[in-house]
């Protein structure tokens, strides 16, 4: 196993980048982020042209049967952009559950990004709690009913897919409501199903799909704290006070060389739970790089002084994305219970979050 980028990655992790530094700036993300965040034309071209909608999809349903690695090459990036595109909940999240769940013809429709899809869980859900946020229910009929809050993606989706009673559902005529969502850049909706018809694609397992996302979320996050560790050493370089660069203070030098360790912790935990894929590597990784990405952002709008606390730097973007990232598919706090769980080291009695840590190690490692 190498933690290490390969040469194609690094071909791939390049247009990606330069599409985004053409058509997708931080400037543009922020012009775009209070009326209509999400760009189709964006889309377009990276799931189109560079191919990134198809990247999880087998060789035999039209896809490039790539792994998680290429994945999250492209989250990398992306959070680094915080590109408003349905990358993660629709060719990641979606698309492998369609995977497990061996629905060819679905994937074939997502392979090319033509058609995205999102699945309906809550973003609050976690490996530990999959049902968190969910009331559905099968009736005999085979129609849905019932409700799912905080769904990512479901406001841009063509294909909905409701897991419920252990199989995954494609739904038809459910109510998509958006709702406040703290991160502009990622928008969350409110799923309805009152008596939807649904066609059963196959059997998922939740659990695994969620610890899946968590995993390939770490590059997510490590993607945002390094554009913030980038961009404010550039700025405390050319900052000046007192006749001096800001970045020549001994406090700020001090601050950023912390801030580095981090996220180089931070890019080496993201590439080991993609890597290796085990229940410890993606709690390892979440447990750490949700913290980080939120440090970083919380840094870097403080060493920008005034104009890192206007509304018109988009700094206050990448703190949003930070924070409601941190909250997703798992807490810091969720994944370091699982964690003491698989260690088999057993927290303080009566800790909060206790009940979180699910089942036992050897069953959540069973179940990766």
């Amino acid at each position: 196993m190498s933690l290490l980028y390969s040469e194609v990655e690094e071909e791939l992790r390049a247009a990606v980048r330069d599409l985004l530094a053409d058509r997708c700036p931080p400037a543009v993300v922020l012009k775009r982020a209070e009326s209509r965040p999400y760009d189709p034309d964006l889309w377009k071209t990276l799931a189109g042209e560079i191919g990134v909608a198809g990247l999880l999809v087998p060789e035999q349903y039209g896809g490039a049967g790539a792994s998680a690695s290429e994945a999250a090459v492209v989250l990398e990036e992306l959070g680094r952009g915080i590109a408003p595109v349905p990358f993660f909940t629709s060719s990641v999240l979606a698309t492998y559950a369609l995977v497990r769940a061996d629905a060819g013809e679905l994937l074939e429709r997502l392979a090319d990004g033509r058609s995205t899809a999102a699945l309906a869980v809550s973003f609050a859900a976690s490996p530990y709690l999959p049902e968190r946020g969910a009331s559905v229910r099968v009736s005999d009929d085979g129609t849905l009913s019932g409700a799912v809050t905080g769904v990512a993606g479901a406001d841009v989706a063509d294909v909905l897919l409701v897991p419920a009673g252990g199989g995954l559902y494609l739904v038809e005529g459910a109510e998509v409501r958006a709702t406040t969502s703290f991160d502009l850049t990622r928008p969350v909706s409110t799923v309805t199903l009152d008596g939807a018809a649904a066609t059963r694609v196959g059997d998922v397992d939740l659990a695994d799909v969620l610890r899946f996302g968590a995993g390939l979320l770490a590059s997510e996050q490590y993607g945002v704290a390094q554009w913030c560790l980038d961009t404010t050493l550039a700025y405390v370089k050319e900052r000046h006070q007192f006749a001096r660069p800001v970045g020549s203070f001994q406090a700020i030098k001090h601050r950023l060389a912390d801030l580095w360790l981090d996220v180089v912790r931070a890019r080496a935990a993201a590439r080991n739970a993609v890597a290796e894929g085990s229940p410890t590597a993606v709690a390892v990784a979440q447990a750490w790089n949700a913290g980080v990405a939120v440090r970083a952002a919380e840094e870097a709008v403080q060493l920008h002084g005034g104009i890192g606390m206007t509304w018109e730097h988009p700094l206050h973007l990448y703190l949003k994305r930070a924070k409601s990232a941190e909250v997703a598919l798992g807490t810091p706090g969720d994944h370091r219970e699982a964690l003491a769980s698989l260690a088999g080291v057993p927290g303080p009695a009566g800790s909060p979050g206790a009940e979180l840590a699910g089942p036992s190690g050897a069953e959540l490692a069973g179940s990766s």
